[in-house]
């Protein structure tokens, strides 16, 4: 549970120091008089912070390269806090230590919430990570060894996701009612004897050589450099539980749902121009889900 220091775009940071050596040039020209001062004031006191808690890629490479300059256009500096797991940034967020967070998808937050008795809010989808199946000690997806070991993610929401992802490969049938939460209990025909090493989410590409293949949250493969071309097997991007129940979004506390910072991040984050972004910068890895 332990978080990076902030980190704040190197051009907002650039965009911001101009400004102040702008100001006090103005104020230099004109002989420091009141007025030159007010208006230096005013322009300091119309910046806004917004902190925002995110994974550390795609999530925060996101905030810092892409929203954070547009952000510091409209007077919003942009500080990104990196976490490293699942947990702190929602606790983060309810107590106040920051204002959002960027590193969970819907079906995620929604179960955190149910668990904790949590109220935090979806203000918005933002993109989607392909889950994908990495070669181990195996690579042949096709003709998967009896008995062949698969590493899983073992939260609740992913590892469903992953288990449904090698029912469509026809590797194992779950139960009926199994459905996003499913667990290797819900396994009801298994004909390849498969193991199952469950882990935590972040610990997977890390074991790979330990297991056969691995089932990788998108985010955590681009963090270890593997890419979605490389995997053996992917989800369908297109497919109706991937745009309704696995879409990253931006997540915040109720009180701040409408909070104008919060609004113009989500709006920076739902365009064009941040579509053609994403393809540019990560490929078919992360997907507009908007």
């Amino acid at each position: 549970m332990n978080f990076q220091n902030a980190s704040i775009s190197r051009r907002s940071f650039i965009a911001g120091a101009a400004g102040l050596v702008a100001a006090g040039s103005l104020a230099a020209c004109s002989g420091g008089s009141n007025e030159a001062g007010s208006a230096a004031g005013s322009s300091a006191a119309a910046t806004q912070s917004l902190i925002v808690g995110a994974s550390p890629s795609p999530h925060a490479v996101i905030l810092t390269d892409y929203a954070a300059p547009i952000l510091a256009e409209q007077g919003i500096e942009l500080e990104v806090k990196s976490y490293t797991d699942y947990i702190q940034p929602n606790k983060d967020t309810t107590s106040g230590a920051i204002d959002a967070n960027y590193f969970q998808h819907i079906n995620y937050l929604n179960n955190y919430n149910e668990e904790n008795g949590t109220d935090l809010v979806n203000v918005g989808k933002i993109h989607f990570e392909p889950m994908g199946v990495f070669a181990g000690k195996s690579s042949d997806i096709e003709n998967v060894a009896d008995g062949a070991t698969f590493g899983v993610p073992n939260d609740p929401t992913n590892e469903g996701r992953a288990l449904l992802l090698l029912q469509d490969l026809g590797l194992i049938t779950l139960a009926d009612d199994a459905g996003i939460t499913a667990t290797p209990n819900d396994i009801v025909d298994n004909p390849k004897n498969l193991q199952f090493s469950e882990q935590e989410a972040v610990a997977l590409p890390r074991t790979l050589n330990d297991v056969d293949f691995a089932v990788i949250n998108g985010n955590y493969a681009i963090d270890a450099g593997l890419a979605l071309e490389d995997a053996v097997a992917q989800e369908d991007a297109n497919s109706a539980v991937i745009q309704d129940e696995y879409a990253n979004v931006i997540v915040t506390t109720p009180e701040l749902e409408d909070d104008e910072r919060i609004v113009a991040l989500v709006a920076a984050l739902q365009t064009d121009d941040f579509k053609d972004y994403l393809v540019e910068t990560f490929g078919d890895a992360v997907q507009a889900a908007f």
